[in-house]
C-alpha cells in the first residue's frame, strides 16, 4: 500500500483534503439531509436531538445469580444509569435450565442465570419497572424471557401499557455471526414475527426487536458490511411479518436497532448517518409505510468489545471514550461502554463506575449535546456518508440478488465475507500495517496487577437446589396440561407466545418450554 495512501478499515479512500467538488454534483442539502427530525432524518431522529434530553445511558449487567445482578442494577442506578441491560447466561440464552448437563461450567458465568419466573422476580426485586426501560439481550429465547419480564411487572401492578424496553430477538445474525441459535431458521422467524403480533396487542411500548449489527461487527465485519447485513436482516423481518398478515405500519415503529461503535471515529458517524437514511427509504419506498415512526432508526450502541486488549488494559478507558463520542455525533438513543477490564473479566464495580462516568463527562462536560449533527455539512463527513451509503447498498443488491438475508445465510455468503474481512484485519495487525497500542507498538514489559471480578463458583449449587424445590412445590398437573397445549400451537399456527406465558406463570422453567418446542422444530446444525 502508498505510505501515503489512507483508507477506512471498510476500505474506503481517505483524501488529505476535502473541498465542495468531492462532494457529488448532484448533492442536495434537502434531499439528503433536511433538518433533524425530518425525512430522510440523516441529521437524527428528533428536531433537538440531546438538548432535549442526553442519550439514556443504559450499562449492560449481569453475572450470578438474580440476587447478585439485582445489586448491580441498584448500584448503576444509584450512579446515574438512565435504563437497564440485561446480560444472560449461556444456558439461558440456548434455552438449557442450570441443572442441565450442558449448562456446567456456563451457569452465571457470562450473564444471569434465569430458570424460571422465580428468578426473574428476584432480578427485578426493589426495582420499578412502571419507571424503568429494559434492554434484555436475548434471541432463541427472547419470547421466554420477555413473557417472565411481563409477569414481573404485572406482579408489581404495572399496567400493560406503562411496560418499556427492547428484546433483541434477532435470531438471523446469530445464524450469522454469534451462535446461539436453537431451532432452524423458519419456525425462529415465526416466533420472531408471533412476538410482533402479541407486543401490538399486549405489551404496546415494548420494542419488539433489536435487530443487532454490533455481533456482526464483533465477528470481524466491516463497517460498510456490519451496516448492509443488518438492514438487510431487517428487510427479512419486515417482509415475514407482512407474509404473516401484520401491517407495515403496525409493527413498524415498534423496530429498533443495535450498532456497534468501533475506533475510526468518522468513518462510524458515517456509518449511523447512512443507516438513518437508508432505512428511511426502505419503509417507506419498498414498503409503503407511511407513518413517520416506522420510518424512523432508533438505535442502541455499544462499544467495540473486540477492540479492548488484555495489555495495558487502562488504555481501552481512551477507546471507550473516543468510540462513544462517536456513538454521540452519530445521534444514538443510547449507548453502553464498555469496562476497561472487560478483556480480563467481567467489570469489577470499579471499573464499572467508569464506564459510566464517562458517558456522564461527555453528556454533561464536552459539549456533545449543544446541538444536534454537530458534522453535518463537512465536506469529509458527507463524502463518507455518501460512500458508506453506496457501498451498504451494492452489498444489499447482492443479497437480494440471492434471494433475501435468509437464503444469503444459508448459502454462507455473509459468513464467507466477514471471515474475509476479520483474516484481513488480523494479517494488518499482525504484519505491523494496522497499529494496536500496548500490543503491537509501544508495548510494557509488564501491565501492573488489577482486581478482577470473579463468579462465585457456588452458583450450580444453588439454582440446581432451587429448581429440585420449585418442580417439588409447584402444580405440575397445570404445567404439564399448559406445555401440551404448547406444543399443539407449534404443531398448528396459533401465537406461540400465549401458551406459553400460561406455561411460564404456571412455573414452568425456561428450558421445560425450550424443550417442547425443540420436540416439535428440532434443533439447528450448520
Amino acid at each position: 500500500m502508498d505510505v501515503d495512501e489512507r483508507r477506512t478499515e471498510s476500505g474506503i479512500e481517505v483524501k488529505p483534503v476535502y473541498r465542495p467538488e468531492d462532494l457529488a454534483e448532484d448533492f442536495d442539502y434537502r434531499e439528503k439531509l433536511g433538518d433533524p427530525g425530518e425525512y430522510p432524518y440523516t441529521r437524527g431522529v428528533h428536531p433537538s436531538m440531546y438538548r432535549g434530553r442526553p442519550w439514556t445511558m443504559r450499562q449492560y449487567a449481569g453475572f450470578g445469580t438474580a440476587n447478585e445482578t439485582n445489586a448491580r442494577f441498584k448500584y448503576l442506578i444509584e450512579n446515574g444509569q438512565t435504563g437497564l441491560s440485561v446480560a444472560f447466561d449461556l444456558p439461558t440464552q440456548m434455552g438449557r435450565d442450570s441443572d442441565h448437563e450442558l449448562a456446567l461450567g456456563e451457569v452465571g458465568r457470562v450473564g444471569v442465570a434465569i430458570d424460571s419466573l422465580l428468578d426473574m422476580r428476584d432480578l427485578f426485586d426493589g426495582i420499578p419497572l412502571k419507571d424503568v426501560s429494559t434492554s434484555m439481550t436475548i434471541n432463541a429465547t427472547a419470547a421466554i424471557l420477555l413473557l417472565l419480564y411481563a409477569l414481573v411487572a404485572e406482579e408489581q401492578g404495572v399496567n400493560k401499557q406503562d411496560v418499556t424496553g427492547t428484546t433483541q430477538n434477532d435470531i438471523l445474525k446469530e445464524y450469522l455471526a454469534r451462535g446461539t441459535y436453537i431451532y432452524p431458521p423458519a419456525p425462529s422467524m415465526r416466533i420472531t414475527t408471533d412476538m410482533f403480533a402479541y407486543c401490538k396487542e399486549e405489551l404496546p411500548r415494548w420494542n419488539t426487536i433489536s435487530i443487532s449489527g454490533y455481533h456482526i461487527r464483533e465477528a470481524g465485519s466491516t463497517a460498510v458490511q456490519e451496516l448492509a447485513f443488518t438492514l438487510s436482516n431487517a428487510i427479512a423481518y419486515v417482509e415475514a411479518a407482512l407474509d404473516a398478515g401484520l401491517e407495515v405500519d403496525g409493527f413498524a415503529p415498534r423496530l429498533s436497532f443495535f450498532f456497534n461503535a468501533h475506533n475510526d471515529l468518522f468513518q462510524e458517524v458515517a456509518k449511523y448517518r447512512a443507516a438513518r437514511r437508508m432505512w428511511a427509504k426502505l419503509m417507506k419506498e419498498r414498503f409503503g409505510a407511511t407513518d413517520e415512526r416506522s420510518l424512523k432508526l432508533r438505535f442502541h450502541t455499544q462499544t467495540a468489545g473486540s477492540s479492548l486488549t488484555a495489555q495495558q488494559a487502562e488504555n481501552n478507558i481512551v477507546r471507550t471514550t473516543v468510540q462513544a463520542i462517536s456513538s454521540a455525533l452519530g445521534g444514538t438513543q443510547s449507548l453502553h461502554t464498555n469496562a476497561f477490564d472487560e478483556a480480563l473479566a467481567l467489570p469489577t464495580e470499579r471499573s464499572a463506575r467508569i464506564a459510566l462516568r464517562t458517558q456522564q463527562i461527555l453528556a454533561h462536560e464536552s459539549g456533545l449535546t449543544g446541538t444536534a449533527d454537530p458534522l453535518a455539512g463537512s465536506y469529509y463527513v458527507e463524502a463518507l456518508t455518501d460512500a458508506v451509503e453506496e457501498e451498504a447498498w451494492e452489498y444489499i443488491r447482492r443479497i437480494d440478488a440471492l434471494g433475501g438475508s435468509v437464503h444469503a445465510i444459508e448459502k454462507r455468503f455473509m459468513q464467507r465475507e466477514i471471515e474475509d474481512s476479520a483474516f484481513r484485519y488480523q494479517r494488518e495487525v499482525e504484519s505491523g500495517e494496522r497499529t494496536i497500542v500496548g500490543v503491537n507498538r509501544y508495548g510494557s514489559d509488564g501491565d501492573p496487577d488489577m482486581e478482577l471480578h470473579s463468579v462465585d463458583e457456588a452458583i450450580l449449587e444453588r439454582q440446581t437446589e432451587r429448581l429440585a424445590q420449585l418442580r417439588e412445590a409447584r402444580g405440575n398437573a397445570a404445567v404439564e396440561r399448559a406445555l401440551r397445549r404448547l406444543k399443539r400451537a407449534a404443531e398448528g399456527s396459533e401465537n406461540l407466545l400465549y401458551p406459553m406465558r400460561e406455561a411460564l406463570e404456571n412455573l414452568a422453567t425456561v428450558g421445560e418450554v425450550s424443550d417442547t418446542l425443540r420436540d416439535v422444530f428440532g434443533q439447528y446444525r450448520p
